[in-house]
């Protein structure tokens, strides 16, 4: 049996009806990329029983989402209240990531869960990265196709001898862009593992997490088996998975 694999959604409206939902290229990369199960978390905030979810998945993927993390998390008012937010996403997730470390399930994070584990860990983040001096706009052209969107943007310098060094085996790698807000202080505890041009964390893991730790502020998910980058992480990802599953104990 293949690891079961948690994808937190988010909550959207669709017509007049709220739902629970994950978008497809997620869910694929667990399946073509950590050649595991997929299975969606509903965003239940304080309603979800932890324990019994936890007791039941092999590693967690945190995906991105056009929501950003409420920046109360981190004792800063909204700065643009235009910009969507998921209060009950927020509420699921951000519990999940220190009970999941803690118990060191695998996690693999992707943009707003890159930004939401800085901040479940203590970290707080910009809001709009393109007004900081000396950060470049990292946001999307949305005049542009979806091809051009998730195209490379910018090229990431990889820590030497970190995790995702070791993983991708490259100093640095081009990647997509597709975020306005960024991490500002990193949680402690978190260690850099690459950075963009301008200084911007773009990679970074749990320094003493007993299990997989990494969190990326890029797109590895986008068409994800034309992108060998990708399949080493999501391999890795997955391989830690299995490593995990086979800790614990199965029913006689």
């Amino acid at each position: 049996m293949r690891p079961i694999v948690f994808v937190p959604a988010c909550t959207r409206d669709f017509g007049e009806h709220p739902y629970h939902a994950a978008q497809h290229k997620y869910v694929d990369a667990v399946v073509l990329g950590a050649d595991c199960a997929p299975l969606i978390l509903p965003s239940l905030g304080e309603a979800l029983d932890l324990e019994t979810m936890l007791a039941l998945c092999d590693g967690i993927m945190l995906t991105g989402s056009a929501s950003n993390v409420h920046p109360s998390y981190y004792s800063e008012e909204v700065l643009d209240p235009s910009l969507p937010q998921d209060p009950a996403r927020d509420q699921t997730t951000l519990p999940l990531i220190r009970a999941a470390v803690k118990r060191g399930i695998p996690i693999i994070a992707i943009c707003r869960g890159f930004q939401e584990m800085n901040v479940a860990l203590g970290g707080s983040l910009f809001q709009a990265v393109q007004a900081v001096p000396g950060h470049f706009d990292h946001r999307e052209n949305p005049e542009l196709g979806m091809d051009e969107q998730y195209g490379d943007a910018h090229k990431i310098k990889l820590v030497e001898g970190g995790m995702l060094h070791q993983i991708i085996g490259l100093p640095e790698i081009p990647v997509n862009s597709l975020h306005g807000q960024g991490v500002n202080e990193l949680a402690k505890g978190l260690v850099v593992e690459a950075t963009a041009e301008d200084g911007l964390v773009e990679a970074f893991s749990v320094k003493d997490a007993p299990g997989f730790t990494l969190a990326v502020q890029w797109h590895p998910e986008w068409r994800i088996v034309h992108n060998p980058h990708s399949m080493k992480m999501f391999g890795a990802f997955g391989a830690a998975c299995r490593a995990y599953r086979s800790t614990k104990r199965t029913p006689s």
